[in-house]
């Protein structure tokens, strides 16, 4: 569902991914770590087509993100860690928009606001204007604008920025009915558990490289390692 090939990207004398490659598979959730500056967000921003690479290519369940990029960005979901809204709009208006866009059914898009925001006790916000909304509620509108029009691919950079545990423990699970789904997920986090609670592979990038990828169980028995956060701090060297 999701390939890249020989991706590489400069920024001036720095290059910030090297020659990264990737294979993931339709109703695979598949999360890449790192240190920061590792490169993971500049890779996720080229795969969601936010930024051209210097070199490479990415394939999108078969479209190329820079030649087919208005069929990938209709199969494509992109939650970012800072989540970009029309701030004088109101949720349930923001939504509506979005819904037009992806042309999604007037009254699929109704009801489906209507259940995520009694799912996620947004009611008394829907009339809001979003710059008036905490971060964590402006990313809980930027999850919902991506279930609304059902994406086979979904990025994830940082998913559980701001949000209370409720949400969290909400949004895991909705996330886990996606992948059944078949649905395909790649996700940016530097919160192990999540990743390795979720995971089917891991990728792990250190200066712009990927150095192992793998099961969450196959990665530490490789490395014989007791836990993923022990794996992680060997191979990025940051003990």
């Amino acid at each position: 569902m999701i390939i890249v090939e020989n991706l590489s990207k400069k920024f001036g004398t720095l290059l910030a991914v090297k020659d990264l490659n990737l294979h993931i598979k339709k109703g695979e959730f598949y999360s890449l770590l790192g240190p920061n500056g590792a490169g993971k967000t500049t890779t996720v921003k080229i795969i969601a087509g936010l930024m051209r690479p210097t070199q490479g290519r990415v394939l999108i369940n078969g479209y190329d993100i820079e030649k087919e990029y208005i069929k990938v960005k209709q199969i494509l979901g992109f939650i970012p860690d800072n989540p970009f809204l029309y701030e004088n709009l109101t949720p349930y208006e923001f939504l509506r928009f979005i819904g037009d866009i992806f042309g999604v059914d007037k009254d699929k898009v109704l009801k489906s606001i209507d259940y995520y925001f009694e799912m996620f006790n947004l009611r008394e916000y829907k009339d809001v204007l979003i710059k008036e909304l905490s971060h964590g509620t402006k990313q809980k509108i930027v999850y919902i604008s991506n279930f609304l029009h059902s994406p086979l691919v979904y990025l994830i950079d940082e998913p559980l920025v701001g949000l209370d545990p409720f949400s969290i423990h909400l949004l895991k699970k909705l996330l886990k009915e996606e992948i059944k789904k078949g649905r395909t997920i790649l996700m940016c986090t530097h919160i192990l558990s999540i990743a390795e609670e979720l995971s089917d592979r891991i990728g792990i990038l250190s200066e712009g490289e990927l150095i192992t990828q793998g099961s969450p169980c196959f990665l530490k028995e490789k490395e014989c390692s007791e836990t993923l956060e022990k794996l992680f701090l060997k191979l990025t060297q940051s003990e």
